[in-house]
């Protein structure tokens, strides 16, 4: 079976890794210039370098369709620069898994494959996904939902080590953003981990930076740029997270809930 992936961040690529381990061919899109914040987990990073590798996963860039597919069948998963999904379609995926976190539905049809599954808020199952995946922290984390849409997005992140919002690194003004420091670094309060032109982002707790922009990126003001983890694990932030991990289990439910040939009476 062939997964087709819109996203290719770190929780879709937790996803890519949980469901490639379980031995399904795997290919994912993303935008051309990538605004992965952890990129050491994350597939995205083949699109501005070639390739990626996730806990021992390799990905590689493919320029089309055809290339794709060829990478697929040599055990890589492949990666496009694909914003609207239509190479990644071409390839007639017997899945399509919407996981682009965008907390809204940006095209993604309930006939785009055989089984499509929505990640995270904006999707209604039955209407534009078979099945929808809980994101947000908590009991409900990974649930696959099939009736109705997951929970709304409550624009605050996770608690971690006791912080919320004090984790998260925002740009203090528009413009070209440059990091001043590499994830797995230890930060301390006040110290800058980037800057947007002169103006530095400065960390707000101790801890290490588990994510982090590229340098060259053009942000707006307030836009997450980074975020600290307060607790002492630096391998943290080279593995995929709990949360990753919980959603693509989720995922991987979903698929074998409605592909065809394994699909349950329910009712």
């Amino acid at each position: 079976m062939l997964i087709a992936i819109k996203g290719a961040g770190d929780l879709a690529s937790g996803i890519a890794l949980r469901l490639y381990r379980a031995r399904f061919n795997v290919a994912m899109s993303e935008l051309a210039l990538p605004t992965t914040i952890r990129t050491a987990v994350s597939f995205s990073r083949a699109v501005t370098e070639g390739v990626a590798n996730v806990e021992g996963v390799n990905a590689k860039l493919a320029r089309n369709a055809a290339e794709a597919a060829a990478l697929i069948k040599q055990g890589l998963i492949a990666v496009l620069v694909d914003p609207d999904a239509a190479s990644l379609l071409k390839l007639k995926p017997d899945v399509l898994v919407d996981a682009i976190l965008a907390k809204a539905n940006l095209g993604t049809r309930l006939s785009d494959a055989p089984v499509v599954i929505g990640v995270g808020p904006g999707f209604s199952a039955g209407v534009d996904c078979h099945a929808v995946v809980e994101t947000r922290r908590g009991h409900t984390l990974g649930r696959v939902i099939t009736e109705g849409c997951a929970l709304k997005n409550t624009g605050e992140p996770g608690e971690i080590g006791g912080y919320t919002l004090e984790r998260l690194l925002k740009a203090p003004a528009a413009g070209v953003f440059t990091k001043a420091a590499s994830i797995g670094e230890v930060l301390e309060a006040g110290e800058a981990a980037g800057y947007v032109g002169e103006t530095p982002m400065r960390a707000k707790i101790k801890g290490v930076l588990r994510g982090i922009l590229p340098s060259g990126i053009t942000v707006y003001e307030g836009m997450k740029c980074g975020d600290i983890d307060p607790r002492p694990y630096t391998e943290h932030c080279f593995t995929v997270s709990d949360k990753a991990l919980a959603i693509g289990g989720g995922v991987l439910e979903a698929i074998l809930r409605f592909t065809p040939e394994n699909r349950l009476d329910l009712r």
